[in-house]
């Protein structure tokens, strides 16, 4: 394994991380507040170390998916250590594992909080709050692709490691303009969304955080009612953005150079299709609960907007909903968004593999002889593909079940505990009962705590890249060999 190029990456994301926490220290001086000063400490200390890291470089940049696996997951785990420390020194979140918790909560784009009054925090604790969203969004080694040249040819792998879905592609020969193109769309449609809600009449400071959250389908919200006080302009505007951010980036792509039929996937058809059966389902069944059709149709097309993009902002507390809407919410929880978007879940692509899988095999049981693809967009889906989605939902389950019986022993209701599990590892934020959207998840056990942490990570970087760490012979190839090895 070549673990000097693990170690140089890792060295590279920490001085990422060090500038990056330069910001809320701006921001706690424009808002003349002493917590700044943790935030430079741990910007300072960060960058000494990504310096003493990368001071050799090393002698071979090849590296297969193994490393690239390794190197994300350790990279999100140095990233959410470093970044909850200001939490924890200024003494705004004291207990470590609530700071760790919220700051990976932060950078997974999940949104779940452990705190019960978020308008207490210093300016510069929400907006580094928000900001992380924005991070994990698109992913810090997309980032540091796009930024930093690395040769080899095999960085394709850092990015399929990190970026959400079931297959990533490169949009341009190299894959560092590929990192280019997704963090410029990025950034255009994070700014747009900050001038339009500028335009509603939103502080600036409001607009930032807020679009930061939207942008990473993350969530954090800097009230405490999440968005239930803004107006229905405001919602609309970040309805309308949650849904664009839940879509393939690539198809934006397409689109700037006007082929707007061939950006419209059979995963994009899906995931709208769901969007407006879902809409109409709760819009229905929640009309006699609301003031009006407007209100109704306002509300529902929020919360689905919110869930299905794993993004978890609140415009009504949905917890009070008839149990059909709740089973719709829950339901979208597990589903997510498409490929290659900021949004978590499952992811809209996986469902369908697996339907037309079925599908295949049932007709295999009727046509015993016959032999038939499964294709998406007309083209046939290699086997690979096919085992991958197969061999990612068994996984997901087993996941899932241990996390929800661990969670069990804290002595809560199995909805608290089975949404709790379903809103983290598929990175949404709010779930039902104890963990509703006025809710928090301030009351778990330590140990819940952790668990409901990992399932975060996970659920962020697609299981594997996690679940690798604890193959020891990842471990026994990264201190043994220093060479690239298949």
């Amino acid at each position: 394994m070549n673990s000097s190029i693990i170690r140089f990456i890792l060295g590279n994301v920490l001085k990422i991380e060090g500038l990056l926490l330069f910001l809320p220290a701006i921001v706690s001086g424009i808002y003349v507040e002493n917590e700044g000063i943790y935030y430079v400490s741990i910007a300072a200390i960060c960058i000494a170390l990504g310096f003493f890291m990368t001071r050799k470089p090393p002698a071979s940049q090849v590296f297969y998916l193994k490393e690239g696996c390794i190197t994300t997951a350790l990279s999100w785990i140095l990233l959410s250590f470093f970044g909850c420390l200001p939490f924890y020194l200024s003494g705004e979140i004291p207990s470590f594992a609530d700071a760790l918790f919220e700051t990976i909560s932060g950078f997974t784009t999940t949104g779940a909080s452990i705190l019960s009054d978020v308008e207490a925090l210093s300016h510069c604790a929400l907006f580094w709050r928000s900001f992380t969203h924005w991070i994990g969004g698109m992913g810090v080694l997309v980032f540091l692709l796009a930024v930093i040249p690395l040769s080899g040819g095999s960085h394709i792998n850092l990015m399929r490691a990190e970026s959400p879905g079931p297959s990533v592609g490169k949009l341009v020969p190299k894959i560092r303009y590929t990192a280019r193109i997704l963090y410029i769309i990025y950034f255009a449609m994070t700014v747009l969304e900050i001038v339009l809600l500028l335009v509603g009449g939103m502080p600036f400071f409001d607009a930032l955080t807020t679009s930061f959250g939207t942008a990473g389908t993350g969530g954090f919200g800097i009230k405490n009612d999440s968005f239930v006080s803004y107006s229905p302009y405001l919602q609309w505007v970040v309805t309308i953005f949650m849904i664009l951010f839940g879509v393939n980036f690539n198809a934006y792509y397409i689109m700037l150079f006007g082929k707007l039929k061939k950006a419209f996937f059979e995963e994009i058809r899906a995931y709208f299709a769901i969007i407006g059966v879902s809409v109409c389902i709760i819009f229905f069944n929640i009309l006699n609960t609301c003031s009006g059709i407007f209100e109704a149709l306002t509300h529902a097309s929020f919360q689905v907007s919110s869930i299905i993009t794993t993004t978890g902002f609140s415009s009504v507390d949905f917890d009070l909903w008839p149990r059909t809407s709740h089973t719709i919410l829950v339901l979208l929880m597990f589903i997510g968004a498409c490929a290659g978007s900021t949004g978590g879940g499952i992811k809209v692509s996986r469902f369908i593999v697996l339907f037309k899988t079925i599908a295949k095999e049932l007709h295999s049981y009727i046509h015993p002889k016959s032999i038939r693809k499964i294709k998406m967009d007309g083209k046939p889906i290699e086997h690979d593909v096919v085992r991958s989605t197969n061999v990612y939902f068994i996984t997901f389950v087993v996941i899932f079940c241990i996390s929800v019986f661990i969670l069990s022993l804290d002595g809560k209701d199995l909805i608290t505990n089975f949404t709790a599990v379903a809103a983290t590892i598929n990175n949404i934020g709010p779930g039902l009962q104890l963990v509703g959207p006025t809710q928090n998840f301030g009351h778990f056990s330590v140990l819940s705590k952790y668990v409901l942490m990992f399932d975060m990570m996970a659920g962020r970087l697609e299981l594997f890249p996690l679940l690798i760490l604890f193959h020891p012979a990842a471990w026994k190839d990264l201190f043994t060999k220093n060479f690239p090895q298949k």
